[in-house]
């Protein structure tokens, strides 16, 4: 039907965060869910204490909890609570301890033989079996442990990424699970379970460097923003400072980048750099020709060799750049949201439903809608 979201009409509770499940559950608010966040009296999800950069609220969670509603409870004595809603809902999501669910009456098992339909998703560190099952799981720890940080950074000193990957990668996978978890109950009309670790989520995705360890004996080597086995690949500074960050891929870009952006044609069949793998091996060589090359250029010269050469490239901007991004003004992309500290600016998701704009409602405040949440309890059918 045109202008209804998908997820109109399901019900998600979610006992919520920090990063990961809330992440999660923002997407399917922003299609069209509704989405029941279930807080601590009081202090409520801790990650609204993070910092106070926003309005004087957190960063972490103005980004992660629009378009929900809050319900404060306290779990061990206002459990049945909890029940009274999981009647009523679709899909419950928890990112407890592993084993807490479960001595508050809210584990898989059991929550299904009372609602066979409905879709449970845990999101935990590590999985609820191994030796690292109760391990904290910080999202620093998690691209630790997963080999990011090993793989980030520059020749002399390993980094974690900027943003937190292993929490954003389980929530992603939360987020997918729903969806098809939904879908099949479409057509068997039973719930199912989504078990999702943030440590599988980042080991996912680090399948370049493993199977590139796997296969060659080494791992890859950090390289900045370059590419351990692309070259070149990375950031360049043209002779006015400008920082210019270019991909090349095969040989027909190299040739061009070689011909119309070094003018040098020559270079492209210079036995050190005639392959890719003999570039990446001649990298520190390979930067000094180019780097000889860009000083005698203006930023704006060079992107447009770049450009007439159909070479990919872009600018390597700091993020007070990217709040004025060209392309994110072009297309509109920035929005207004609600919030206990009055409006912030928020970026419209990804997901585009054409003639179908997503949900961009408030970032609640702790049990802002505990008694509206409670007041329609109060008129639905009992289910039991």
């Amino acid at each position: 039907m045109p202008g209804v979201l998908p997820l109109n009409g399901i019900v998600i509770v979610s006992c919520e965060q920090a990063v990961a499940a809330p992440f999660a559950t923002r997407q399917l608010a922003e299609l069209g869910a509704r989405v029941i966040k279930v807080e601590r009296p009081g202090e409520g999800d801790f990650a609204r204490r993070y910092d106070e950069t926003v309005a004087g609220q957190s960063s972490h969670f103005v980004w992660l909890n629009r378009s929900k509603e809050s319900i404060a409870l306290d779990l061990k004595s206002q459990a049945d609570v909890v029940h009274r809603l999981l009647e009523h809902a679709d899909v419950f999501v928890q990112n407890f301890a592993p084993g807490a669910a479960e001595r508050l009456g809210l584990g898989a098992d059991e929550l299904r033989e009372r609602h066979p339909r409905l879709i449970t998703c845990s999101i935990s560190g590590y999985g609820p079996t191994g030796p690292y099952r109760d391990a904290k799981a910080y999202d620093l720890l998690i691209q630790s442990e997963a080999g990011l940080v090993s793989v980030t950074g520059t020749p002399d000193e390993p980094a974690k990424a900027g943003i937190p990957a292993a929490d954003i990668g389980a929530g992603m996978y939360a987020f997918a699970g729903i969806l098809a978890a939904l879908y099949d109950r479409e057509r068997t009309g039973a719930g199912t379970h989504v078990e999702i670790s943030l440590f599988d989520a980042l080991v996912e995705w680090m399948g370049f460097p493993l199977h590139y360890t796997a296969g060659g004996g080494s791992a890859p080597r950090r390289s900045g923003t370059s590419h351990s086995a692309i070259a070149p690949y990375g950031t360049f500074a043209a002779g006015d400072g400008t920082e210019v960050v270019v991909g090349i891929q095969n040989e027909r870009e190299w040739v061009a980048f070689c011909g119309s952006v070094l003018e040098l044609p020559e270079l492209a069949a210079d036995p050190r750099f005639d392959s890719g793998s003999r570039r990446v091996a001649n990298r520190p060589a390979l930067h000094a020709e180019i780097d000889a090359v860009l000083a005698e250029l203006t930023g704006e010269q060079l992107t447009a060799r770049l450009t007439d050469a159909r070479i990919a490239h872009g600018r390597r901007r700091e993020v007070a750049d990217v709040l004025r991004h060209p392309q994110l003004a072009a297309r509109d992309r920035w929005r207004t949201v609600d919030s206990p500290g009055g409006p912030v600016r928020a970026l419209l998701p990804p997901i585009t439903l054409p003639d179908r704009p997503p949900r961009m409602d408030p970032i609640p405040a702790v049990g802002e809608h505990t008694e509206s949440i409670l007041a329609w309890l109060d008129t639905q059918p009992d289910r039991r």
